[in-house]
């Protein structure tokens, strides 16, 4: 595969003598420890070094499903308290909490609240901390990645969303609302919760950054007219569908803006105020931990604020997840082999394969209950959407980890 990057200054190698450094690329990152191999360190998570929280990581996410799916049945409430706050179309503790408004069933009594940045923000910004931000723009200098990117938007934007239509009409021919909403989730490029599955499998962290950027941008261009193309003309759906523009920008700009613009400052100031050594031995190693509980936490508001429809709706619950299943093996796989075909090291190859496989469920569930309802049955799709996504991606990061040693996939 040709080289990317020209210069050591994006991601510096520490095991490779000075005169090499000029062809390292953005597939290689710096290994955790001096005595680490690199081409082993290359398949393992970015959260390594935290141990037993990387280590039982399947085991936590699970647990978290579990207590979310409890709590939302037994416990009074629990589901209309997390949807009583309500930003950018998604429940606030899912999304992003800098400041808002929460009702309370006792009086409805209104209660201005300073929050912690959550959920999202909490899971995609130590992450973002990492990218290069000072140097990353070498990286549109060299021819390659712009043909990286055109496969990205090819795989994202023509071919999921098409296999997506195809088995929702496949699997739910006689449920137009559930299909509608399968549609709208296959529009949904992911740009949160892929920084995490990327980096859990080893992939390559600045590469992901700039598909996801990528995949923002042509978000808010894209969905909406997508939406109508294969809602209302290819599928040929009945009623009104009108998805705003704002919907979908605003969406963008709180669930990647809020983190991106956090994590840019951060890098800036907190290097040019301390050292990069600091930064990167110091800072980096105690922001880690945060986006792995920033993930258990998602996942313990999603399940328990959807708990109730998980259990009463089974049938249809059943019904949405059997497309979504083959949705990621397809997608996932037929990246990774494409990219296997075309030369491209580990960390890229899994990097696109999760960036093609995973989805914006955010937006998917803000378009489906503005424009059908909370009770919807597109809502419902939308909001299965990552709970299945969630355990399923979960699984391929141990698979693709497993090709690729057996494999001896090298970057």
């Amino acid at each position: 595969m040709p080289k990317v990057l020209p210069s050591d200054d994006v991601i510096p190698s520490q095991s490779q003598p000075q005169a090499s450094r000029i062809s390292s690329d953005i597939e290689k990152q710096p290994p955790i420890r001096d005595d680490v191999d690199i081409v082993d360190a290359s398949k393992s998570s970015v959260f390594k070094s935290l141990g037993w929280l990387d280590q039982f990581l399947a085991l936590w996410i699970f647990l978290a499903m579990a207590i979310g799916i409890i709590l939302g049945n037994f416990v009074p409430n629990t589901g209309p308290a997390l949807q009583k706050g309500q930003f950018v179309g998604v429940s606030v503790p899912i999304g992003v909490l800098f400041l808002s408004f929460f009702y309370f069933d006792a009086g409805f009594v209104q209660v201005l609240t300073f929050g912690l940045a959550v959920g999202l923000l909490i899971m995609m910004y130590p992450i973002l901390c990492k990218v290069k931000f000072e140097t990353l723009h070498r990286v549109f200098q060299k021819k390659e990645i712009w043909v990286q990117i055109g496969f990205s938007i090819v795989v994202n934007w023509i071919i999921a969303p098409l296999v997506m239509l195809g088995l929702a009409w496949a699997f739910l021919p006689d449920k137009g609302g559930l299909r509608e909403g399968l549609i709208l989730v296959g529009l949904a490029r992911c740009i949160a919760m892929v920084l995490i599955w990327t980096g859990l499998a080893g992939g390559d962290n600045e590469y992901c950054a700039i598909l996801v950027a990528i995949n923002s941008l042509l978000q808010i261009v894209l969905y909406a007219p997508l939406a109508l193309l294969f809602i209302k003309v290819i599928s040929g759906e009945e009623g009104t569908l009108d998805i705003q523009y704002d919907t979908v920008a605003k969406s963008v700009a709180v669930f990647l803006g809020i983190p991106l613009a956090a994590a840019i400052v951060t890098r800036f100031s907190l290097r040019k105020l301390t050292s990069a050594r600091w930064y990167d031995e110091v800072f980096l190693k105690f922001a880690a931990p945060w986006s792995l509980i920033g993930l258990l936490f998602t996942i313990l508001v999603l399940f328990a604020s959807q708990g109730k429809h998980v259990v009463h709706q089974i049938v249809s619950v059943v019904r949405v997840a059997a497309p979504l299943v083959v949705y990621f093996a397809i997608i996932f796989f037929l990246t990774l082999l494409v990219t296997y075909k075309m030369g491209f090291g580990y960390k890229l190859a899994a990097t696109q394969s999760f960036t093609a496989a995973s989805n914006n469920f955010e937006l998917a569930i803000a378009v489906a209950v503005a424009t059908y309802g909370p009770n919807s049955d597109q809502a419902l799709a939308a909001t299965v959407g990552p709970l299945i996504e969630v355990p399923v991606l979960l699984g391929l990061v141990y698979v693709v980890k497993e090709i690729g040693k057996r494999r001896g996939w090298k970057d």
